[in-house]
């Protein structure tokens, strides 16, 4: 396959929106189609971008075979379906995180994923964090001996999110992020969640959830996810994250804040880190992130970084928090 990786973005809301602006600054990536049910913004987005293969259906873009890979930015529960599709056309898929919205669905993709003849990503951005990044060199350095202990911190403010929680709720909304780096980073597995939720504002998913692991090395986790944080909140996420060990400790601090920009009442942190726009183009973690995924596609070699089998795992983990929150018991998993 020559190079750039021809490329299809399926689903665009805003998530999509911010992909497609990530993959135009991609020299190894070429955005060449997109498709959405909704016709007016697959027009709109098909003239900001310059793109002529435009679909309302997902099995007519794959059907094409000048299309060498996929992003799939479709909400989680509409995962399965699209995946799989991509992957018996022979596609090399960029899917975001979380894999699916069912541990069975999960497993249905893993499966695809083996016998396609194309390579398939999971997008968990924050392996691709710098920071995260680093950290996980010095764990497996031995610097800080063997991890006891870990835990995190992922707060967003209350005006980001009443869309999102009658969609999904914070642990497999944003706690699931800090469970896959808990399992990156310790090369362990989780054996066992409890978590408890509040609900502030009445929505379809809870506003908070605090989550309890314990891996079967007997490290345990603990992980604070609140998305209600206050109107003048002076950050726009809280992202932090304690690893410690035997010998050693790491802190990671993300936008706490690390740009500060004050207009009007309000001092305003936006993200330098993940997708941070210039010049109409995303760089940050996001780039780093689709740059690994054509740089393998291209290869046609499988990721080290973004396994689905991963991705599954953080799933089952995410997913037996909530059922814990609901149950008020502690969950075993296999």
């Amino acid at each position: 396959m020559s190079s750039p990786l021809r490329i299809g973005v399926i689903g665009l809301g805003w998530f999509g929106e911010i992909h497609c602006d990530t993959i135009i600054g991609l020299p190894n990536l070429k955005l060449s189609a997109l498709c959405t049910r909704t016709g007016d913004r697959l027009e709109a987005l098909g003239k900001k971008y310059g793109v002529q293969k435009l679909y309302r259906d997902y099995n007519e873009m794959l059907a094409d075979p000048e299309i060498d890979a996929v992003s799939i930015c479709t909400m989680w529960d509409q995962h399965t379906e699209p995946a799989i599709a991509a992957l018996k056309a022979g596609k090399h898929v960029f899917l975001e995180k979380p894999i699916a919205s069912t541990v069975e669905d999960a497993n249905k993709i893993v499966a695809a994923s083996r016998d396609s003849k194309g390579i398939l990503f999971i997008g968990h951005i924050v392996r691709f964090n710098p920071r995260y990044r680093m950290a996980k060199q010095a764990i497996d350095a031995g610097r800080i001996g063997k991890i006891v202990a870990l835990n995190s911190r992922r707060n967003i403010p209350a005006a980001w999110t009443p869309e999102i929680l009658n969609k999904i709720g914070p642990i497999v909304g944003d706690a699931i992020h800090d469970t896959d780096i808990m399992l990156w980073l310790t090369g362990d597995r989780i054996v066992s969640a409890y978590a408890q939720t509040v609900d502030v504002r009445g929505l379809k998913h809870p506003d908070i959830g605090q989550t309890m692991y314990r891996f079967a090395g007997g490290a345990t986790a603990m992980l604070e996810t609140v998305w209600c944080m206050p109107e003048k909140t002076p950050f726009d996420i809280d992202e932090r994250m304690s690893i410690i060990g035997t010998e050693g400790i790491i802190h990671i601090q993300d936008a706490f804040p690390n740009l500060a920009v004050v207009d009007g009442n309000k001092l305003h942190s936006p993200d330098t880190t993940y997708w941070p726009e210039f010049d109409g183009v995303r760089g940050g973690a996001l780039r780093d992130e689709f740059d690994y995924f054509a740089r393998r596609a291209l290869a046609n070699e499988q990721p080290q970084i973004g396994r689905p089998e991963d991705a599954a795992a953080a799933l089952a983990a995410t997913l037996a928090a909530e059922e814990s929150a609901r149950t008020g018991n502690v969950i075993r998993i296999g």
